[in-house]
């Protein structure tokens, strides 16, 4: 076997794999760009040569050391993606990527006081519907016992990013040592994922109930409880955050449009000896608020993900969380949303229309239009402008959003 395919299988990679990882990068080689970090260091095992190419197949470890008085935040690696830079990243010491293409690398860290007082657990796996493994990383100050549970669902258009995305925000939300937080992934709609079949928007609602449904089953041996649950999210994740809040009596096992007029969501998990009934009902209890940032919410914003039903109206309400707002009067579920003043994707005007229909239906509901921000200001990343961002608006933002969550939760 050849020096590329040994590492490939040191690495944890089938003979079978390494061997056609090896075959397809046969005699080739791909340029990796290192980002010297601030306030640490990051070494490459094997080093990188004077040329900058490592041989296609090649696994390379970043082995990552914090300056005194600074935690790793991540490792990394990005290449150009559907939003510029596309990061992905591995919150260890040590962290492995196998070179295939051009590649940036580098590390990330962050003040140790930001995560000294947190047990953070990376990577929780919940379901795996397709070819993803679909997971949570949970933010749990030291010493919880019986604190509100926060969810928070990432954005990214509904077919990019993952979890990581918003570790600044679930940072932020846990300060103070009142919540345990979840930050949860779904799959990408469409095949974004590679999934040989299509991933409807229904089905990515399928995995936002399995992964809330996970979270309440396992939240007391992070010191969760399980009875006080608030959902955030931003942008497709507000859109999805919405729904969580809003239409959990969706929930259900006779299908999602087979039937006409019958639109039910089969959360992806169930814990073992319940029904989507009981989980209906369970959630229906539990979770208590909602705060989308910068979401969309109507059927004429949402793709379907569908070509069969990308013109069904009743299919396209079934998503939206517009047309299923509850009455206060038989469940209230408080709302909080926020939106960047210069958003170049989500209008004020729709964000409007979402609050007056809750305003509408007896729903306490508060917006905040902040000043300045564009979007995503929520999202945190390595790069030093997304982290500037939420250093700008996203700090001050998250205190806001915490404390309406503790107007309702605790």
């Amino acid at each position: 076997m050849s020096t590329v395919a040994n590492v490939l299988v040191a690495a944890g990679l089938s003979l079978a794999v390494a061997s056609s990882v090896q075959a397809q990068g046969q005699g080739q080689s791909f340029t990796v760009t290192l980002v010297e970090p601030s306030h640490g260091k990051v070494q490459l095992t094997p080093a990188l040569p004077a040329d900058g190419k490592y041989a296609a197949g090649t696994v390379v470890t970043l082995h990552t050391t914090p300056d005194s008085g600074y935690a790793l935040d991540s490792a990394w690696y990005s290449v150009p993606g559907q939003f510029g830079q596309m990061y992905h990243e591995g919150m260890t010491q040590d962290f492995k990527i196998t070179i295939d293409q051009d590649k940036r690398v580098g590390a990330s860290f962050i003040e140790a006081d930001a995560v000294k007082d947190l047990t953070v657990t990376n990577n929780v796996v919940y379901a795996k519907p397709g070819v993803k493994p679909l997971k949570y990383d949970v933010y749990s100050p030291k010493g919880a016992h019986n604190l509100p549970i926060i969810v928070i669902i990432h954005g990214g258009g509904w077919t990019a990013n993952d979890e990581d995305v918003m570790r600044g925000l679930a940072r932020e939300l846990t300060k103070g040592g009142q919540f345990v937080v979840f930050s949860m992934d779904y799959r990408w709609g469409g095949k974004a994922d590679g999934d040989a079949t299509t991933n409807t928007m229904a089905d990515l609602i399928d995995d936002v109930f399995g992964g809330i449904a996970h979270i309440m089953e396992h939240a007391s041996q992070y010191g969760g409880d399980a009875t006080r649950v608030g959902v955030t999210g931003d942008s497709a994740g507000g859109h999805l955050a919405a729904v969580a809040s809003l239409m959990t009596n969706m929930i259900g096992s006779r299908g999602f449009g087979k039937e006409p007029g019958v639109f039910e969501f089969m959360p992806s998990y169930l814990p073992k000896g319940k029904t989507a009934d009981e989980v209906r009902d369970e959630m229906m209890k539990a979770i208590k608020a909602g705060a989308p940032s910068y979401g969309v919410f109507s059927a004429q914003m949402l793709n379907t993900y569908s070509d069969e039903h990308a013109n069904d109206q009743a299919w396209k309400d079934a998503i939206a969380p517009l047309s299923h707002i509850p009455q206060a009067s038989e469940r209230a579920v408080p709302q909080f949303l926020t939106r960047g003043t210069v958003d170049p994707l989500i209008k004020d005007e729709a964000v409007k229309e979402f609050v007056d229909a809750l305003v509408k239906a007896g729903q306490r509901a508060e917006y905040i239009q902040v000043g300045g921000a564009s979007h995503a200001f929520f999202d945190w990343k390595p790069d030093d402008r997304t982290k500037a961002t939420f250093e700008k608006y996203g700090v001050y933002y998250a205190a806001a959003m915490k404390n309406f969550f503790l107007s309702v939760l605790h």
